[in-house]
């Protein structure tokens, strides 16, 4: 019995390890077979619709195992892509059982902590603490929701029969960053999938809030619209607004209605362009420029980008940038206000920026860093600016 007990044991392990070994020889595969055109996530789920023989399982591994390589950036240059993937296992908390363990062992990995991950010259925002936030890359953010107001019982009811781990301040949510919400809200109609720092931004439309002028209903332009999170923020912060959103892209906009539909949005206008040469045809209360951006501050989401983007970009999307504001802000009312929004964690991006528009005559109130990488969040920049 014992020894039948030992030989099953031994298979058991060797099976692991003959699954942990090809785990990672199919990582370094297909690591080495990306070249940061598209986002990662697109990649690998084209590579397993052309891959059958993947279960689910092992698609987990396999995709776990990449973005582990993905979190260490530019740090251990010396080391093999198994090498990497290996320490990228042991940095960003993998749980290991003993067998793989001694694999870690073998594998003759560099002991010193990560120092390359984030390693870009360019000078952060002020008030980032930069190895905090370097570090903070070898953890995915959690999943957050914005419980969209009347919804709060609703929702947090709903979570609760579910049975999964939430934890509540105010109307934020935070969920762990597998949890299929749609399947158990009703997503943009009940709560809205939406960082906690892009969440935040909305303490901006808040202060816009108790300085504007109350006499009518407020116009507002989303003038980088997107996905349109922004929009339904301000709708559900400044309740009565008359909303105008933009966007260069005419899929954005086909799937912005559809969004809107669901969040209850009637009245809107909506139409393609390019905001850099966009001609409204008045002027607005409120413009939200929630701008192009490297996105830098959300790669702890999309880490491949901390091996891919080049830093040259900053300049082009601050260039963008600054052509959008010197267009968007003639639509101003006098004393109307601009929202601008990045991702970025740049200067050049973000503080720079707001000293631009200052030179151009336009006010800053307040502008704020929103640290994500304390709190499993993104980082974000945000100042509300009046004309």
């Amino acid at each position: 019995m014992l020894l039948s007990s030992f030989f099953n044991n031994g298979r058991m392990q060797n099976l692991k390890l003959n699954h942990f070994y090809s785990y990672v020889n199919t990582a370094s595969a297909i690591i080495q077979s990306y070249d940061g055109s598209i986002p990662f996530a697109h990649f690998i789920k084209d590579y397993f619709s052309r891959n059958k023989k993947f279960g689910s399982r092992d698609r987990k591994y396999i995709t776990q195992f990449c973005y582990s390589y993905f979190r260490l950036g530019r740090s251990y240059p010396q080391c093999s892509v198994h090498q990497k993937i290996l320490k990228g296992l042991e940095c960003t908390g993998f749980k290991l059982d003993p067998t793989h363990v001694a694999v870690l062992k073998g594998a003759a990995l560099p002991q010193d902590k990560p120092q390359k991950i984030f390693n870009y010259d360019a000078p952060l925002s002020e008030h980032i603490d930069q190895a905090a936030f370097e570090q903070s890359h070898l953890v995915q953010p959690d999943l957050f929701l914005r419980i969209r107001p009347g919804n709060e019982n609703a929702v947090i009811n709903k979570l609760q029969l579910s049975a999964v781990n939430f934890t509540v301040e105010g109307n934020s949510v935070r969920l762990p960053n597998s949890f299929k919400a749609e399947s158990v809200i009703a997503i943009n109609r009940e709560a809205v999938i939406q960082d906690l720092n892009s969440q935040n931004v909305g303490t901006l439309l808040k202060l816009y809030k108790e300085q504007a002028a109350k006499d009518a209903k407020i116009k507002v332009w989303d003038c980088c619209a997107a996905s349109g999170g922004k929009s339904i923020l301000a709708k559900d912060i400044l309740s009565d607004i008359e909303l105008t959103v933009s966007d260069l892209r005419p899929s954005i906009i086909s799937n912005l209605r559809r969004r809107f539909e669901e969040a209850g949005i009637k009245r809107y206008k909506s139409f393609v362009t390019d905001a850099t040469k966009a001609r409204p045809d008045h002027l607005f209360d409120l413009i939200i420029a929630d701008v192009p951006c490297s996105g830098s501050g959300t790669w702890a989401r999309t880490p491949e980008q901390l091996l891919f983007f080049s830093e040259d970009k900053i300049g082009d999307y601050a260039a963008l940038q600054r052509a959008i504001l010197s267009n968007v802000i003639k639509y101003l009312k006098p004393g109307g206000y601009l929202l601008y929004i990045t991702c970025s964690v740049f200067r050049q991006e973000n503080e720079d920026q707001v000293h631009y528009l200052q030179e151009q005559g336009v006010q800053a109130i307040q502008q704020q860093v929103f640290k994500g990488y304390e709190i499993k969040a993104d980082t974000m920049f945000g100042a509300l600016l009046r004309k």
